[in-house]
């Protein structure tokens, strides 16, 4: 009975062992092409200029048929008056109403139902390249868009670029603060036994214990840190914020190509400016077509209806009262024609815009001038990062290994009286401060590789180098 009960634990903690082991096996591995990719799906901002270029899209296809014509039909039905009186009206802004009948001496309140039934046509067959610059404007709407939608990609590819190493440095950092405690709370125990044995001063004991609370405070600052990192991959991913499993690769091998060859012109950023630009000149041209007149045909066909008879007078009361006999169309007309309407006054009331609209395009290229100047700025910075960060990569190993062989000798001289502890916690400090500087180098590498796609705008120097 008690083997058995023996087996059972056994099987239990081994049941224990493998379930662990799967849940680990399931925490997902994410790679820093599929977080780039997953935060180019996820984030919103881009959702929201995916739309907006959707939009410019469609109104691309609607300034193109503004060139078709004017096309309206009208039926109406209606019952009132026909008093007519002599003397002037201007129909200001629609107000008044048009009544067709003879003068009378007194008012009456004779009425009949009526009824017309119009259709008109208006074609603006030449309007001096307005309707193209319509166009154009609309078309560098959409390349506009393009382009900040592009921007805002690539932008934001950098952005999670920078947080996936920033996040992947401090769990390092946290693997180091805990490689650092072990070891810090193993020397604890060793000189705690030599001290009880009286082979080390007791104040040695207390030196390792304010040691190991040192090595303590600084893995909680690093778990601190690693959490703040972490929260910044989650929203840019717009994923709830968990614990990634990053790939640690980046800490063996650094880029093997760090220069771009893409020209500073081809910057998204200044792609951007470049459209706005455009716009700005599209505009302008447009409201210099404005100034200018426009050749339209016209045609109208319209039939009329009335209650009142063709001999109604005031003193002659022929009105038929039935509302089918009323709407019956009785009489029609039709007119064709062309004509070029032209309003003289529209330069005078234009020039100001047009030289408001050259004043913005100034300005735009002003600001394509100064972004221009800090990308090459930028550019010259990151080469010197890029530079910087590989002496770095190149000395940091040498400093580990000196690091190392140093604790392991002041390790061994303590062990043997020959060294104090001041000189051992020393050496461990010259340690743990190697073994984070290295990790630190092959960041550097990274960060300084983003630093040099986001100032050429070649995302792709990136991309095909992320696993």
């Amino acid at each position: 009975m008690m083997m058995f009960q023996k087996y059972r634990r056994i099987l239990v903690f081994l049941s224990c062992i493998l379930a662990s082991g799967s849940s680990l096996a399931q925490e997902p591995f994410l790679k820093l092409s599929d977080a780039i990719q997953l935060g180019l799906e996820n984030y919103n901002s881009i959702k929201a200029k995916k739309n907006y270029l959707k939009a410019s899209e469609a109104l691309v296809i609607n300034a193109q048929k503004q060139f078709l014509p004017d096309v309206t039909a009208a039926i109406q039905n209606n019952y009132g008056t026909a008093n007519g009186q002599f003397g002037s009206l201007y129909p200001y802004r629609g107000v008044g109403m048009a009544a067709a009948g003879p003068s009378s001496a007194s008012q009456n309140w004779n009425t009949a139902f009526g009824a017309l039934y119009a259709s008109n046509v208006n074609w603006d067959i030449y309007t001096f390249g307005r309707l193209k610059a319509s166009v154009d404007i609309a078309r560098s709407q959409v390349s506009r868009d393009s382009l900040d939608l592009q921007q805002e990609k690539f932008a934001h590819a950098i952005k999670i670029t920078a947080s996936y190493f920033s996040l992947l440095t401090a769990q390092k950092f946290v693997e180091i603060s805990k490689q650092n405690y072990k070891r810090v709370s193993a020397l604890r125990d060793v000189i705690k036994a030599r001290t009880a044995n009286g082979l080390n001063a007791g104040v040695d004991s207390s030196i390792t214990n304010a040691e190991v609370s040192n090595a303590r405070l600084g893995e909680i600052e690093a778990q601190n840190i690693e959490l703040q990192a972490t929260n910044q991959l989650a929203i840019l991913l717009n994923t709830p914020t968990k614990h990634f499993q990053l790939d640690t690769l980046y800490f063996s091998k650094i880029p093997e190509q760090l220069g771009s060859t893409l020209a500073i012109e081809n910057n998204p950023t200044l792609q951007l400016v470049k459209s706005r630009i455009s716009i700005a000149e599209n505009t302008q041209k447009l409201l210099s077509r404005n100034k200018l007149p426009v050749i339209s045909v016209f045609g109208s066909f319209q039939s009329k209806a009335s209650g009142f008879d063709y001999d109604y007078s005031p003193t002659n009361n022929h009105v038929d009262k039935n509302y089918f006999s009323g709407i019956a169309p009785s009489r029609s007309n039709f007119i064709l024609g062309a004509g070029m309407f032209w309003n003289f006054m529209s330069p005078t009331k234009i020039n100001h815009q047009i030289k408001a609209q050259q004043f913005i395009s100034e300005g735009l290229k002003s600001e394509y001038d100064l972004m221009e100047n800090q990308l090459k700025s930028q550019m010259i910075l990151a080469d010197q990062r890029i530079e910087n960060a590989l002496l770095t990569y190149k000395e940091s190993p040498i400093q580990l290994d000196a690091a190392r062989n140093v604790y392991e000798q002041k390790a061994v001289l303590y062990k043997n009286g020959l060294s104090n502890i001041i000189d051992l916690t020393q050496a461990l400090f010259v340690l743990n401060r190697a073994e984070t500087n290295i990790s630190v180098a092959y960041a550097n590498v990274w960060q300084a590789l983003v630093l040099k796609a986001a100032s050429n705008g070649d995302i792709d120097l990136l991309i095909k180098q992320a696993r």
